[in-house]
């Protein structure tokens, strides 16, 4: 493979999968081109999702008056109102759809997995951007090294991806993986191509769907985001930290959720979303009983802001892929978290 002529691949473990002889091919191995030239003016993640890339872009992009480099891009560049850029260029291979992104100052057609040299000098921009379109990449070290020519010293590559895709283009290292080894998968790529500093990651899952969304009723949560991005070596010591913001939710006031925990035993409610508990039978474990009684109430409202939240702060805690519900425990008169690795977990349990 091109890339491995490049010594920086010795970063990376030498069976990594992204070494395999067809770890870039795909199903479907038509010209690009042809494939993109039909316009798909379509969303491919929800709004939840939408925003939560928007927050990361608004986040991690602190530079003032940025020149920003949407790379693959089409009709939305997902850009928050918030940030002022002084030049946006949208790299992509559909000109109607660049021609309808109210974000670019500047288009260019040009196909990547085809030439992953891109025509602009060196450092030429502040941020890069790539959003759900990492998984189509077939020369992705050659790529990331592009991108890390053209990006000023400390400026910002951002990949943003979920667990959306097109599997007839997605490239068969993809596709074979799970959706925690995809964020390894990208690490790989910054630390094989070379001149970024130590790549940092971000999930956000577990949300609820907008209720306006076909797919709510049926239970399924938003779509996942996961990004990893990465500073281009040589920037100013000095320069701000970049981080995402915390997340604002939706929560009640702190001295309200205490006084309904008070009421709780009579009132069932949940004191952060205030609906009903439902009534969950404890599983019989011989090998490690948790709880002596019965059963205990659940809160098992997905839009609660408690089950919302927990993602973040798992995540923050290490524990990825991981919430907790609000459960409570009636001998005792006491509220607690149960940990929850789904929106679907415990639900068996429920009695009523």
């Amino acid at each position: 493979m091109e890339a491995k002529k490049n010594d920086t691949t010795s970063l990376v473990d030498p069976n990594s999968p992204i070494f395999f002889r067809d770890a870039f091919s795909r199903q479907d191995e038509t010209d690009d081109a042809r494939f993109y030239e039909r316009d798909r003016f379509v969303q491919h993640l929800d709004r939840t999702a939408l925003d939560m890339v928007e927050h990361l872009i608004g986040s991690l992009v602190l530079e003032k008056d940025p020149a920003i480099l949407d790379l693959m891009a089409g009709w939305d560049s997902h850009l928050p109102h918030t940030l002022k850029p002084s030049r946006v260029v949208g790299l992509g291979l559909n000109q109607n759809e660049l021609d309808a992104n109210p974000a670019l100052t500047e288009t260019v057609i040009h196909d990547v997995n085809r030439d992953p040299s891109l025509p602009f000098p060196d450092d030429s921009f502040d941020a890069v951007i790539n959003t759900v379109s990492v998984d189509y990449m077939t020369q992705p070290i050659a790529l990331f090294q592009e991108v890390q020519r053209i990006l000023k010293p400390g400026g910002l590559f951002l990949v943003v991806f979920s667990n959306r895709m097109f599997p007839p283009k997605a490239v068969k290292v993809w596709t074979d993986a799970g959706e925690p080894e995809r964020l390894i998968l990208v690490n790989e790529y910054f630390q094989a191509s070379g001149g970024f500093e130590t790549p940092q990651e971000f999930v956000s899952m577990g949300k609820p769907r907008p209720r306006d969304d076909k797919y709510t009723f049926m239970g399924i949560p938003s779509d996942p985001i996961y990004a990893v991005y990465a500073e281009k070596r040589g920037g100013s010591p000095d320069r701000p930290s970049r981080k995402v913001a915390p997340i604002a939710y939706d929560e009640p006031k702190k001295e309200d959720v205490a006084r309904r925990r008070k009421q709780i035993k009579d009132t069932l409610a949940c004191p952060h979303c205030r609906e009903k508990l439902s009534k969950w039978m404890v599983p019989e474990n011989p090998f490690c009983q948790t709880w002596d009684n019965d059963f205990m109430y659940i809160c098992f409202n997905d839009a609660c802001p408690y089950f919302v939240r927990g993602w973040d702060q798992m995540e923050e805690e290490g524990n990825r892929g991981m919430s907790y519900r609000l459960m409570y425990d009636p001998v005792k008169d006491h509220c607690m978290p149960v940990p929850v690795p789904s929106n679907k977990a415990l639900r068996e349990g429920v009695a009523e």
